[in-house]
């Protein structure tokens, strides 16, 4: 039986993993800020361990590790959920929005992850999925400073995977575009109130796209959670996981794009070596 910790554990992909763990009869220690919010969503369970966690606490993060460790005997799987969305043009964010962003997507989870690592170091086996996004691999209007935040998970994942896997814990960043959970909702995305008209056209279509897209995105979060549940079984997982056709869409842009870059400043870029 595998032991899973999960942030975010009410609603999104966080209850529909936390769901599918338990239908598998693996255990879970569910977080979040309401740990209410589990209890009534599962109920009693033998395998589920509902504690409060306010992430970008870590005093809170070292002790929902340890409470779940002392129920269950350890922790095989790390899952970085916690977060939110903010839609806005970048220079329309207040720099309260931005910090308190950052304070829960980046530090947040670089808070449970460093309350959990001893324990993985410890007995040298561990599996780390942090929740990025496709605006994590590529910048778009509208979600400059969400998309700085995942560009952060990112670089952090990507030096996590390789200072742990001599120790035999993988680390995986999860890239998933569009899915049909609450994303969009204003329980998890702000939109800054902040509205400067010469953005109108770019940051401002982004608003109003967002507004529509919501709950038709094509993204289906139930599979999502199957791939998951069952990819914490691959023995050779990768450094990053993308989930989507419009996150495959992306990237394959975004790789075009830079080796269109390469091709026509590749002089200028070897030029400034000795």
């Amino acid at each position: 039986m595998k032991t899973w910790f999960i942030t975010g554990a009410s609603r999104g992909f966080g209850a529909l993993i936390t769901a599918r763990v338990l239908a598998k009869g693996d255990a879970v220690i569910a977080t979040a800020r309401s740990p209410q919010a589990i209890s009534d969503r599962f109920g009693e369970h033998p395998n589920l361990l509902a504690l409060p966690l306010d992430v970008t606490s870590d005093e809170q993060a070292v002790a929902a590790a340890e409470a779940g460790i002392a129920r269950f005997g350890g922790i095989d799987v790390l899952l970085n959920n916690a977060g939110f969305g903010m839609v806005g043009a970048v220079e329309e964010a207040t720099a309260p929005e931005i910090e308190r962003l950052f304070r829960t997507n980046v530090f947040g989870l670089l808070a449970v992850t460093r309350a959990v690592l001893p324990h993985m170091r410890a007995v040298r086996s561990g599996r780390i999925l942090n929740i990025s996004s496709i605006g994590g691999y590529r910048g778009a209007a509208g979600f400059g400073i969400y998309s700085a935040t995942k560009f952060a998970v990112e670089g952090v994942s990507e030096a996590l995977h390789a200072e742990l896997a001599p120790l035999g814990i993988h680390v995986t960043v999860i890239e998933p575009g569009y899915f049909r959970t609450d994303f969009l909702d204003a329980s998890s995305l702000v939109v800054s109130p902040n509205r400067i008209p010469d953005y109108d056209q770019t940051a401002g279509r982004v608003r109003n796209r967002a507004v529509d897209l919501n709950h038709g995105q094509p993204g289906d979060p139930t599979k999502l959670a199957k791939v998951l549940v069952d990819f914490v079984e691959s023995p050779n997982p990768p450094v990053r996981l993308p989930l989507g056709s419009d996150t495959m869409a992306a990237i394959q842009g975004k790789h075009a794009s830079d080796s269109a870059i390469l091709k026509e400043w590749g002089s200028t870029s070897t030029s400034t070596d000795f």
